[in-house]
Order: structure tokens, then sequence, then C-alpha cells
């Protein structure tokens, strides 16, 4: 009887454990086909040409590696899965931060690029020369999306629609504002330079108002990371002074559900800061 115990057991222990290599692998390959695929598109966005395999792999050392540290300096599995969910989500925090960034970068960019273009307009030369000289003097990413504008203008593509691609590639209204500038000029024959001399001033004096707005405004973001801080800060603090009774925060069931009633309250308490301080020009 025993010996059937231990053979079934020993069969079942051999089916999980198939079961969930087998799950883990369907898992893992979804998960790098889906990586690879957004990754590329990603780097490619940001004019980076990088092998997407390369970048799971160097992805992937990271989350094993966190996950590592993360047990080995609680000495606990229970931090090793949040740290892990953390690392893995954390390339497209980056990426969003990247892609905000760079979109800020071209609108500070796109005022003094439409002056250069009325610049040379106004001296006689041909809208698709303008961008070719700016293309030249400007810095990226401005450079970056005017040669390709100019790129698919000389494989055939109309002005019209590579003007729309510029506005898909950068979806900001200062760059919706200007291609529905250059587009109603071109329809009704206006002054291509006078139209972008005002687009150039509409759009400076929006992002002046922003500035003002952002100034006034950086008080309560600033006490939405004091209101984020202030609780994890004071648990440290609590723990160091007090280890004895902190430890049922650490190390029962109660304290756990209690630490996760605080991170939610924590993390609708900043959106809704966040919220609030965000105005829209």
């Amino acid at each position: 009887m025993l010996v059937c115990i231990v053979i079934i057991a020993a069969v079942s222990a051999a089916l999980l454990a198939w079961f969930v290599i087998d799950v883990g692998t369907v898992t893992l390959a979804r998960y790098r086909e889906n990586f690879t695929r957004q990754a590329g598109f990603q780097a490619r966005e940001f004019f980076l040409f990088i092998d997407p395999s390369r970048l799971f792999v160097f992805n992937l050392g990271v989350i094993l590696l966190g996950g590592l540290l993360a047990w080995l300096l609680s000495g606990s599995l229970l931090p090793v899965l949040p740290a892990v969910a953390v690392l893995a989500l954390l390339p497209r925090f980056l990426y969003a931060a990247m892609r905000r960034r760079r979109l800020q970068r071209f609108e500070q960019q796109l005022p003094d690029a439409l002056m250069m273009l009325c610049g040379g307009l106004r001296a006689g030369v041909g809208f698709s020369s303008a961008i070719q000289q700016l293309v030249t003097e400007a810095q990226a990413p401005l450079a970056q999306e005017f040669s390709l504008v100019l790129r698919e203008q000389r494989l055939g593509v109309t002005l019209e629609q590579s003007l729309a691609n510029l506005a898909r590639r950068m979806p900001i209204q200062s760059t919706v504002l200007v291609v529905s500038a250059m587009r109603i000029a071109a329809e009704t024959g206006g002054g291509l330079a006078e139209t972008l001399e005002r687009a150039a001033q509409t759009i400076r004096s929006r992002m002046q108002m922003e500035g003002k707005i952002g100034a006034l405004t950086s008080q309560g973001k600033l006490q939405a990371w004091v209101v984020g801080m202030l609780p994890l800060v004071l648990m440290l603090v609590l723990d160091h002074m007090e280890p004895e009774a902190m430890a049922l925060m650490w190390h029962s069931r109660l304290g756990w559900g209690t630490l996760c009633v605080i991170a939610m309250l924590e993390c609708m308490g900043v959106y809704v800061i966040r919220k609030i301080v965000a105005i829209d020009v």
C-alpha cells in the first residue's frame, strides 16, 4: 500500500511539474513575442535600430536579478512577486516617460522651426528646400521627424499625407495645429509664411501659459509626493523604533491585508491629487 501511495504521489508530482513547465514555456514564448514586437516598434519610433531579442534577454536578466536581490535582502519569498511584477512593467513606464519627454522636446523646438521655415519661404526658397535646411540645422527629435517627411515625399507620398503621418507620429496639439494650418493655406491659396508665423506665435503663447500653470500647481504636485511618501517613511521609522509591534504588520495575514489597503489608498490619493493639478490648456 505504501509503495502504491509513493508511486501515485511521484506520478502526480511529475504530471504537475510537466504541466507547470509546459504552461511556463508557452507563457514565456508569448511574452517574448509580445515584448519583441512592441520593443521593435518602440525602438524604431525613437530612431534606435536595436535587435529586440537582445532587449528581451536584457529585460529577462534584470527581472531575474531583481527577484534574486529581493529574496536575498528580505529573506522571504513575499517581496519577490511584487519586485518581479514591477520590473516586468518597468519597460512600459520607461517607454512612456521617454515618449512624453520626446514629445515635449519636439513641441519646444517647433516654434523656432516654424519661424525658420517662414524665413526660408519669404526668402523665395521652396517648401521642400526650406524643410531640408531645417533638417540640416535643427536637432533631434524635430530634425528626425522632418527628415522622415522629406523621405516620404521623395518616395512619392503627397505633402498632405506626409504631414498627416507627422501628426500621427507626434500626437500633440501643436502638431495638429501646424498641420491643419498648412492644409488650409494650401487649399485656400493663402500665404504659407504668414500662416506658419501665426502658428508659431500661438504655440509660444500656449507654452507660456502652460509654464505659468505648471509653476502655480507645483505645490500641489509636491504635496502628492509628500502624501505618498509620508506613510512609507513612518512605517520604516516605527519598524526601527518598535520592531516587535511592527512584526505583526510584516509577518501576519492581517498585516498583509493592512498593507494592501494602505497601498490602494495611497495610489488613490496620489491619483486624485494629480488629476486636480492637471490643467489642460
